[in-house]
């Protein structure tokens, strides 16, 4: 099960979060969140992990133990232009950009595969994408994402037998195995729920929540 920490705010969370056996990080870009980080600190965030999941390769290569694959650094953003968010991924050392506004098509199409998009709610008309990752949030009018609501876990199980999806809204570490047994995603993605203020994650949260999402039988 893929397993994506979002709201990243600092080196140390960042850290804590990989060896906790996250495999995608996410840094807010939103500045209306109080999760948002600057180029800067999202650069010495990527550089941080590039250089501990570099590390711990190496060692487990050399006892013959699996290997860790490598972190995917996630950049989070709302209504930005293509030209930006590229710009912010390569600066940043960042692997794809998560686009959770009121993103226009053409906006996805550019994107490529470095783009994927959140979705608060399903018509069975969903948006285009390239690489057929989605994310599926709870709806909160004039919101984007971070709420701590649940998402409609009967429209995401639709939607995960026709793309990857990665499953957000609501998740905690006691709901979770529920959420993946119902739904069957690719991955899920929490923020509010390992944290002990915004933007600060606890480690015991963290540690439940990817034990409790990896422990489902099927995954």
């Amino acid at each position: 099960m893929n397993v994506k920490i979002c709201g990243v705010t600092t080196i140390e969370d960042a850290l804590m979060c990989v060896e906790a056996g996250a495999g995608l990080i996410g840094l807010n870009f939103y500045p209306k969140s109080p999760r948002c980080v600057t180029r800067e600190t999202a650069s010495r965030i990527a550089v941080a992990v590039r250089n501990r999941s570099h590390d711990h390769g190496a060692v487990r290569n050399h006892s013959h133990d699996h290997i860790t694959p490598p972190i995917t650094l996630v950049g989070v953003f709302v209504n930005e232009s293509a030209e930006m968010m590229m710009a912010v991924l390569e600066e940043c050392g960042l692997d794809l950009a998560q686009l959770s506004g009121d993103e226009r098509d053409e906006v996805v199409t550019t994107m490529g595969e470095r783009g994927f998009k959140a979705i608060r709610h399903s018509n069975n008309q969903l948006p285009i994408t390239t690489n057929q990752l989605l994310l599926f949030d709870a709806h909160a009018a004039g919101q984007y994402g971070g709420t701590g609501k649940p998402a409609d876990w009967e429209s995401a199980a639709w939607i995960a037998t026709r793309y990857r999806l990665l499953l957000a809204g609501g998740l905690t570490p006691e709901n979770v195995s529920a959420a993946i047994a119902q739904v069957r995603p690719w991955g899920v993605d929490v923020a509010s729920g390992v944290e002990a203020s915004p933007g600060v994650k606890d480690r015991e949260k963290v540690i439940g929540f990817i034990k409790a999402a990896q422990k489902v039988i099927g995954y």
